[in-house]
């Protein structure tokens, strides 16, 4: 299951952003900042809701918005996209369930492999001593 955020509940704030743009760059905002209030939205499940808290905690701010910008293209409209489209990708990864891991021991053949190496490499280096020094 994806989840995507309804775009009725999103802010959008537009900025001057610096990159490339030469002397366009410098009277329009072109930058756009998208914001979603994770804490009051009305299509979060409550235990969505709480995961995307824990899980976004450093990107999400006291109250509980969290906000995400854009400002590598010339353009407010691309922006505008690239920003909803990274918000969405972060919350759709943010509420994947990650499978359990599941302890495995390796196998007996490899057990036996590991010392049969343990005991070769003892063997190398007891054949490095100088003669006549036994222990």
């Amino acid at each position: 299951m994806t989840f995507t955020v309804p775009d009725a509940e999103l802010r959008f704030r537009a900025t001057r952003a610096g990159g490339p743009g030469g002397q366009h760059v410098n009277t329009s905002s072109t930058r756009v900042e998208v914001v979603w209030d994770v804490a009051a939205s009305p299509s979060l499940t409550d235990a969505q809701r709480e995961r995307l808290l824990r899980k976004l905690s450093s990107r999400i701010d006291s109250r509980g918005r969290l906000r995400v910008a854009a400002g590598e293209r010339r353009s407010q409209l691309q922006n505008r996209q690239a920003a909803q489209e990274r918000l969405n990708t972060l919350v759709a990864e943010a509420l994947r369930r990650r499978r359990p891991r599941k302890p495995t021991k390796p196998s007996k053949a490899a057990v036996e492999r590991r010392l049969t190496e343990k005991r070769r490499r003892r063997q190398r280096k007891h054949e490095r001593r100088p003669p006549g020094r036994e222990d």
